[in-house]
């Protein structure tokens, strides 16, 4: 008789470059599984909408890829090691092949299933563990993480798709997609999602990107240019492996500084491994004790913030492209970020949570790292007292047209008015002015200095 195995899928929703289902084929019969596990997570960190928006149209495409090599996607809903164990149970299978994550809350699912599960490298440029420090941890500090990468590089070749996958003899029923409800309706923002989620997707982006790579890192942070890849939300969900993207660019003079942006992707796990709580838990305690606005006044100025209505025409144009796409350009993530931060001086933790539930690629490592960078709390962070000024930032990155298209109540201003047009009939006064908000964060990291 055929072993049976299970490949439990998790944000590694792809077939080529893929070592779980060769694994599992090599055993014998596969029967694909993804686990929707809204429990183990936990209220705070189960996937957020946008990203379920994702989740739909990238299940879907995986699925019939599978159909078309003679498979099938099989869908449960529930805690994920008691969804597998069932599954084991009733299949007959006797193995579990899956991808490594490095979510914290894995830890005790994979410790559950035991020696029943097999895991796999797969979802980073190299495995983590070999990439840490003298003393054996994770690296801290992305530069020495980048060099010590250097010795593991280039990865090996992406493997091909498997061609066929042997079937078992009896499938175990499946839930229907259409009843997990992933796709929002009230209010629908989706509908103007412009995005394809997809291996197939991934991988035309991956060639389209390949062809601009040269001037990446002149166009990376323009917002107004298609500078960057928008590989994020692939790679988040597994679409595209981290060794896919890195040879995709294979042969360009320009891939360099893209490689070092794909390798901060990795960094960011690496961090997490070491610090499990980092969306929640200031990598750097002293900032324990900064002093973060609270009240009324504070929760108004964090919904202006949110709706994209504080008065910064580069800070609204970010926060409405996020809300209508799911996505916000990476220079303009950091402007956002840093005006919710210092300018406001509102709990970094807010934004994470936002960002959490409006990014298709809100990934627990990047989003964790990013937001702490931002605010000067983490273990490799920008200084607290570094604000970025956004109206100089919009100028400096000509986001000119940016701003007009994202927000149409400015959408007649010429440059170099854009950046800070003054009164507009319908669109809102500056929520604080720049001076004074620098003179209150300022206020703010001395108190703390002090304290």
């Amino acid at each position: 008789m055929t072993d049976v195995s299970l490949v439990w899928l998790r944000q590694d929703l792809r077939l080529a470059d893929q070592p779980a289902f060769l694994a599992a084929a090599a055993d014998g019969a596969v029967i694909p599984v993804y686990v929707l596990d809204d429990e183990t997570p936990k209220a705070d960190y189960r996937i957020g909408a946008a990203q379920r928006w994702w989740l739909h149209g990238s299940l879907e495409s995986l699925a019939a890829a599978l159909k078309e090599i003679g498979s099938r996607l099989i869908l449960r809903r529930g805690r994920a090691d008691r969804v597998l164990t069932q599954l084991l149970e009733e299949s007959g299978a006797t193995r579990i092949h899956a991808l490594r994550h490095t979510e914290p809350w894995w830890g005790d699912i994979e410790a559950s299933l035991g020696e029943r599960l097999a895991l796999h490298d797969g979802n980073t440029l190299a495995p983590l563990r070999d990439i840490v420090t003298g003393g054996g941890t994770p690296f801290r500090i992305y530069s020495a993480f980048w060099r010590a990468l250097q010795q593991h590089m280039p990865p090996p070749e992406p493997l091909p798709p498997p061609k066929k996958l042997p079937a078992p003899a009896h499938w175990p029923k499946s839930d229907r997609l259409e009843d997990w409800s992933l796709l929002p309706t009230k209010p629908d923002w989706a509908t103007g999602f412009d995005m394809v989620p997809g291996a197939a997707e991934a991988a035309r982006k991956l060639k389209a990107f390949a062809k601009s790579v040269d001037s990446y890192e002149a166009e990376r942070n323009l917002p107004g240019e298609e500078g960057t890849s928008r590989l994020s939300p692939h790679l988040h969900f597994g679409e595209i492996s981290a060794a896919a993207v890195w040879h995709g660019v294979d042969g360009h003079a320009g891939s360099e500084k893209f490689r070092k942006e794909l390798a901060w992707r990795d960094f960011t796990q690496g961090v997490i491994l070491a610090l499990p709580d980092y969306a929640r838990v200031n990598g750097n305690r002293k900032y324990d004790a900064l002093r973060w606005r609270t009240g009324r006044a504070a929760e108004e100025d964090l919904r202006a913030w949110q709706r994209g209505l504080t008065g910064y025409p580069i800070v609204d144009a970010g926060m409405r492209q996020l809300w209508a796409t799911g996505w916000m350009h990476n220079r303009v993530r950091m402007i956002t970020a840093s005006f919710l931060i210092k300018h406001l001086l509102i709990d970094w933790r807010h934004g994470w949570d936002w960002f959490w539930d409006a990014l298709v690629d809100a990934d627990y490592g990047n989003n964790s790292v990013n937001w702490q960078w931002v605010a000067g709390t983490g273990v490799d962070a920008n200084i607290f007292s570094r604000i970025m000024a956004p109206l100089t930032q919009s100028e400096k990155f000509d986001a000119g047209d940016y701003i007009r298209h994202w927000v149409p109540e400015l959408a007649d201003i010429p440059d170099p008015n854009i950046h800070d047009p003054g009164p507009v009939n319908g669109y809102p006064a500056k929520i604080i002015g720049h001076r004074e908000a620098r003179e209150r964060a300022l206020e703010a990291a001395r108190r703390l200095r002090s304290a």
